[in-house]
């Protein structure tokens, strides 16, 4: 099964933006939260800023049962980070336990919350 996901639009501009420095990501806990509780049922407005909470809640009826027919998280490995103008976009490898593995993305942080989640290929 092939999901392609994203929780808010984001400008193809702005994800090709100059790549930053090699660094570890740091945002896979909140990443895999946001995942599990999307699994469940649940945007979290905790870390979701408010346009990405609305597009969250918009397709979270689909998107909960691809999520459970994935499994939980196996392996989650950062992949790269991504300089836009609003702020860094972390990429990282998500294999779960049906054996799919998906790229997803999180990013452009501001006072604890995100402004873009999402997942592809």
């Amino acid at each position: 099964m092939r999901v392609r996901m994203m929780l808010a639009g984001v400008a193809a501009a702005g994800l090709m933006a100059f790549p930053a420095m090699a660094e570890d990501g740091q945002y896979a806990p909140q990443l895999t939260r946001i995942i599990d509780e999307a699994a469940r049922g649940t945007c979290l407005a905790a870390l979701m800023a408010q346009p990405l909470l609305d597009a969250c809640n918009g397709q979270i009826a689909g998107m909960s049962p691809a999520l459970q027919a994935l499994g939980g998280i196996d392996t989650m490995t950062f992949v790269s980070v991504r300089d836009t103008p609003e702020g860094k976009v972390e990429t990282y490898s998500v294999k779960f336990a049906s054996g799919q593995t998906m790229n997803w993305f999180i990013g452009q942080e501001s006072d604890g919350k995100f402004s873009v989640v999402g997942a592809g290929g």
